[in-house]
């Protein structure tokens, strides 16, 4: 189980908590936003470039699911499907379960495959969903499968997890020879071709440079932060920013607990500070949003933390944790589903012009995607 997992089966209660060393007050991340920022993120199209919707243990969606989901005014989610490590058979279940969940709730949701999808995914008051992979275990090492997900809607791939796989390596290995496989180069160039989007969030600083090289279009990295801010292995260094900027790409900033060092919890102007950097760093053009969160907010009542504590004790064991990863995941003031929305509130406060963050809240992915996209 990945931590995004984890959190599509937890609640929305926030409440006071000690468990396992946890200790933090009640609040419900919820602040009042500034009229021009709501006003702005109304209109504006929000692509979140790595979140997950609670789709639950059956389908149709009860309807305060339903409300949950639609009451984060985000208009496409880049979704993760199949884990780390899943199977061929558990990634094609996965796939199945979100396409059910579109054909059960037509009027909430919509897959997203094309450019002009992002459009009608606004206009028509729907959620997009991106299906993405993090993982490469349901390929089994055979490129061809590349395409049978690329058909299947699957529009962005990374090329490893935290660790290495038969394509590359992570952000766990540092050795200077795990950059990219003759095998990754490949996938490289079958991505390229059939218009899928390379994600390199996960990606080392050898898979990094190799992957920029070998692809002739822009590559992503949906979920990160900055290493300037806070030295973590899943943040970019400034080098690593630069060069994915003159690549024609776009850092999607999370909030994860990666924000700052173990064991405070991040907060909004942690976040902020990340996304201030990054914008320095890369200019307006080329730094969005990417959550690596689900769309409820993570439930911090002490039954959920004991069930985290679990799931992080098996991420540990399999090898796949990172360093620091000892505190729930989420952001304080930004643990609900409006987190977004704050956001926009934030840039605005900071100075930002409305045309920055409206950029920021999903325009900058959607002109990267219309460039990879080949249809």
């Amino acid at each position: 189980m990945n931590r995004r997992e984890f959190t599509l089966h937890t609640g929305s209660f926030l409440g006071l908590s000690a468990v396992g060393g946890y200790v933090f007050a009640a609040t419900s991340d919820s602040p009042t936003v500034a009229p021009a920022a709501r006003d702005l993120y109304r209109r504006a199209l929000v692509l979140d470039c790595n979140l997950a919707p609670d789709l639950g243990d059956r389908l149709p969606l009860p309807q305060a699911r339903v409300d949950t989901i639609r009451s984060s005014g985000v208009t496409v989610m880049k979704t993760t499907i199949g884990g780390f490590d899943d199977s061929l058979e558990s990634t094609l279940s996965d796939v199945a379960l979100y396409q059910q969940a579109i054909e059960f709730h037509p009027d909430l949701f919509m897959q997203v495959r094309r450019v002009i999808d992002f459009a009608a995914a606004k206009r028509q008051n729907k959620i997009g969903i991106i299906f993405s992979f993090e993982g490469v275990g349901m390929f089994e090492g055979k490129i061809d499968r590349i395409e049978l997900f690329r058909h299947l809607g699957v529009r962005v791939m990374q090329l490893s997890y935290n660790n290495t796989s038969v394509f590359g390596s992570g952000v766990m290995v540092s050795s200077a020879t795990s950059g990219l496989t003759e095998l990754g180069r490949s996938a490289v160039a079958k991505m390229n071709e059939l218009g899928v989007a390379i994600d390199l969030s996960h990606a080392n600083a050898d898979v990094l440079r190799d992957a920029m090289a070998a692809s002739s279009q822009p590559v992503l990295m949906t979920h990160a932060g900055c290493s300037a801010v806070h030295n973590h292995p899943r943040n970019k260094t400034d080098e690593q920013l630069r060069a994915l900027t003159h690549k024609g790409g776009v850092i999607g900033i999370y909030d994860l607990p990666y924000l700052t060092a173990s064991p405070r919890q991040p907060e909004v102007r942690d976040y902020m500070d990340h996304m201030a950097h990054a914008l320095m760093v890369c200019g307006e053009d080329h730094v969005g949003i990417g959550s690596d969160q689900a769309v409820q907010a993570f439930d911090t009542s002490p039954k959920a933390l004991e069930e985290f504590e679990q799931a992080e004790a098996k991420r540990h064991a399999a090898g796949v944790a990172a360093p620091e990863e000892d505190r729930p995941t989420y952001v304080v003031g930004l643990n609900t589903p409006t987190r977004c929305e704050i956001i926009a509130d934030s840039l605005l406060k900071r100075g930002y012009t409305a045309r920055v963050t409206e950029k920021v809240l999903g325009s900058n992915f959607v002109r990267a995607f219309g460039e990879i996209w080949t249809t």
